[in-house]
């Protein structure tokens, strides 16, 4: 019970604290500029008065250390503290200010003019007597800046007008700042009339927008905060000034159109930064009439321009972001005397205080991304890409109910020869980097697929750090439109057309390299689908190799495979999805690793800068290197070979270790990947002379009976194929099922004893048929990774070197055959 009543305890101090510091922010301010000028003596403080105006400010640590408040600069001024003053012949401000009742202690704080206008207006015995008030007392300079019209209208009435007006800065408690919280509503002493008070994280405090500029100077019925503007009476809420002021007519058809108006009747604390009719008429007529006839984007724009918090000027010090009704963010900042969003002075009039918000009128209409076409996303990084896609003729094809992603380049990756290029092929560039469907950068996966309206399909490939398309890797800026996303992209995509073996085969830099790979027997992996990496020397790499030597490597096949594949690593890593300057260690498929990283933009491998990186491929990715690797710790121990690596390998210490062998390198690496399905045929006899069965894998299945001479097709009816697969619809992935049925094949003939498909020959033909005549009746399907193929060993080791030549086994003893079909394919290992 204790330890409850002590834990109770300590949440309501804590909680009782953060209330109270949540809402002292101008103290906090307050006690650093202590700090800062505690050198100048005690209780005296440092402010900051921007130069050329009487601005003056209790700064917060950014504008202190810049110098500057609102982009102008500053100067520093030491004076007393609040509630201090100084002495004769003392240093700082070492004396307490006298405590007066309400109206002395205005001539304490110098608000002389409204000291004497609480005289002539008979205020001065009420906030001399009795009570407990608060007065926000006008500064001299804030009357004379008041409208000389409104000014010269209380001074001519000053027992109701100018009394009203007084009362109007009075509420009957004392409030001190730290009582003073933000969206806080308080009710004067005049007609009940509202008060917004608002405390800003940058000490800044206001009453209907007006600056609190020396607070808390307590007198003995009450305490007086001077601030910088007279103020006048709220009643209206900011849809009842839209409603009636005439300048406004576009944005209240807008704010009608999308049902936001309403919204700015009910109470709240908005900022509305209002589009006068003329920024409206700025506007190009098409986009206009587009957003307000869409509902959505019209809701989008109006929603654009509000904030849900109460943004008075003079508590914007500098620039800070804030969260729209929209959803988006704008900036709003300032430069000297004037407001800036965006970036942009735009702002015609400010503050118009209500008694739901705050409205600075602008004179530039805010369109969000959610209110424009994705074209219309470009910024000014992309205008070479949005300008070519006008030109040439697709920016038509982008329609506003459609659903689109862009690929934008930025300006630099168009050189002057793509430019100069015929326009048919940028056109056809251009295609490919505009996706069909709508898909936004947290909807991307690693081997996803992307249709462009060019017909091309896009890989994915997602790392740490980076998400990457083809060649090119994303930059931040994506956006999201109202009919689909554009992403910033380093480089122009470059699709792949050719398998990595084609092209070795098309390059002749790569020629003795490719000698190498097929004397490997390693032409398969490298035309095979896959996802690979691959670091190709050029020939310059193999300067000095002699044909002797050349036929010394080949005849060492293991040895020959280590080195190529050393070379080769699973996955597709492009060489801007690395990390800068951060070294990312890479498994071979020698078994050894690849040390890379990024340096100015370079691919380093092994501290070997690449000479051109990222040529993609259907099954894979090239890094071109000019010289062999080679895994550092793997020994040689062959003389004849050491020699020749010696003359490659200039740039690490290969070990030598005699009689040391590399070790084999079985070609299940990219694995032998089995479909499998039972048919039941139905069997006639009419023709005993059928020796083959041959299947048709590609196009419709078809079965042919090979007799002496001639060929019969016929039917039977086959089990259904069930297939996979993920397709993008609407910007998701979807995983989406088909069914196929083989049709009804009838197979004539007495008995089959075996059957065979082939695509060749086969020196292990005669084996084979021999072992499939005998009695196997049951085949086993390859498991992957498993290591066996078939229950039968001898089997099993001739189908694995079989390759693609047997794709059909089938086994009949006697009466109704069973016909077990296999597909065999060659992809690569998971």
């Amino acid at each position: 019970m204790k330890s409850f009543f002590l834990f109770t305890f300590s949440t309501f101090l804590l909680s009782a604290f953060e209330e109270v510091a949540a809402s002292a922010h101008y103290d906090k301010i307050l006690t650093h500029s202590r700090i800062r000028a505690r050198d100048q003596g005690p209780n005296v403080c440092a402010l900051q008065q921007v130069m050329g105006t009487k601005k003056k400010y209790f700064s917060t640590c950014r504008n202190w250390y810049q110098g500057a408040i609102c982009g102008k600069k500053a100067t520093v001024l030491y004076e007393c503290c609040p509630g201090y003053m100084k002495m004769d012949g003392m240093r700082g401000c070492p004396a307490v200010a006298p405590i007066d009742h309400v109206y002395g202690t205005l001539g304490i704080v110098g608000a002389t003019s409204t000291q004497q206008y609480s005289d002539i207006s008979k205020l001065r015995e009420e906030i001399e007597g009795r009570g407990s008030f608060t007065f926000f007392a006008p500064s001299n300079e804030a009357w004379e800046q008041l409208n000389s019209e409104i000014h010269r209208n209380l001074v001519d009435n000053v027992n109701i007008e100018l009394y009203n007006a007084l009362h109007h800065h009075m509420v009957n408690k004392r409030m001190l700042t730290k009582d003073l919280k933000n969206g806080m509503t308080l009710v004067s002493m005049y007609n009940d009339q509202k008060l917004l008070i608002n405390h800003y994280p940058n000490g800044v405090v206001t009453v209907n927008c007006a600056r609190v500029i020396h607070g808390n100077q307590i007198a003995t019925n009450g305490v007086v905060h001077v601030i910088d503007r007279v103020l006048t009476a709220v009643v209206n809420t900011v849809q009842d000034f839209i409603e009636v002021e005439d300048d406004l007519s576009s944005l209240r058809a807008a704010a009608i159109t999308s049902d936001v108006l309403d919204i700015l009747g009910r109470p709240g604390h908005y900022t509305l930064f209002a589009p006068t009719n003329e920024a409206f008429e700025r506007l190009p007529r098409g986009v206009l009439e587009r957003i307000m006839g869409d509902k959505v984007a019209s809701e989008a724009l109006v929603k654009f321009h509000i904030l849900n918090t109460l943004q008075c000027s003079e508590a914007i010090t500098g620039g800070a972001v804030y969260e729209t009704l929209e959803g988006n963010t704008v900036e709003v900042g300032c430069d000297g005397e004037s407001l800036t969003v965006n970036g942009v002075k735009m702002v015609k009039r400010k503050d118009i205080v209500t008694s739901n918000g705050v409205i600075h009128l602008i004179d530039e209409v805010l369109i969000p991304d959610s209110a424009k076409q994705v074209i219309e996303l470009g910024g000014a990084q992309q205008t070479t890409f949005t300008d070519l896609v006008a030109q040439l003729g697709l920016a038509s094809s982008l329609r506003p109910e459609g659903q689109y992603t862009l690929l934008a380049p930025l300006n630099g990756a168009f050189s002057d020869d793509t430019l100069r290029m015929d326009q048919r092929l940028l056109k056809t560039i251009l295609q490919n980097h505009i996706i069909k469907v709508k898909v936004g950068l947290n909807e991307l996966y690693n081997g996803q697929e992307l249709e462009t309206i060019g017909g091309k399909l896009l890989r994915v490939f997602v790392y740490r750090t980076a998400v990457c398309i083809e060649n090119s890797c994303m930059v931040r800026g994506s956006k999201e439109g109202r009919n689909g996303f554009i992403h910033i992209f380093r480089q122009i995509i470059n699709p792949a057309e050719k398998t990595l073996h084609e092209m070795l085969r098309n390059d002749k830099r790569f020629s003795v390299f490719l000698s190498l790979v097929k004397a490997a027997d390693l032409d398969d992996v490298l035309s095979h689908p896959g996802q690979w990496t691959l670091f190709v020397p050029t020939n310059d790499a193999f300067k000095g190799l002699t044909d002797d030597d050349k036929d010394i490597l080949i005849r060492d096949k293991n040895a020959l495979r280590n080195i190529l594949l050393y070379h080769l690593t699973q996955g597709v890593f492009i060489a801007s999805g690395f990390e800068p300057g951060v070294t990312n260690i890479l498994k071979t498929i020698q078994g050894g690793k690849l040390y890379l990283k990024t340096v100015n933009d370079t691919l380093v491998v092994n501290e070997l800068k690449s000479r051109e990186s990222d040529l993609m491929a259907t099954n894979g990715v090239i890094h071109v290197i000019d010289k062999l690797l080679y895994p550092a710790d793997l020994p040689v121990g062959n003389d004849q070979l050491l020699t020749i690596l010696k003359k490659l390998i200039k740039y690490i210490q290969i070990k030598f270790v005699r009689d040391s062998t590399f070790k084999e390198i079985p070609l299940t690496f990219y694995k032998i990947n089995i479909i499998e399905s039972n048919v039941q045929p139905i069997i006639t006899k009419e023709d005993p002379s059928i020796t083959q069965l041959t299947k048709l894998i590609e196009g419709e299945p078809e079965f042919k009976i090979v007799r002496e001479g001639e060929t019969i097709t016929k039917v039977i009816h086959g089990e259904p194929i069930i297939k996979t697969y993920t397709k993008i619809i609407d910007g998701r992935p979807v995983e989406v099922t088909e069914k196929k049925v083989t049709e009804e094949r009838i197979i004539q003939g007495p008995e089959i004893k075996y059957t065979r498909i082939t695509a060749g020959g086969s020196d292990n033909e005669e084996k084979l048929k021999k072992l499939l005549e005998e009695e196997v009746t049951k085949v086993t399907k390859f498991i992957e990774g498993d290591g066996h193929l078939l229950e039968d060993e001898e089997i099993k080791r001739l189908l694995q070197g079989a390759g693609t030549e047997y794709t059909k086994v089938t086994k009949v003893i006697e009466g109704e055959p069973q016909i077990i079909e296999r597909e065999i394919k060659k992809v690569h290992l998971e």
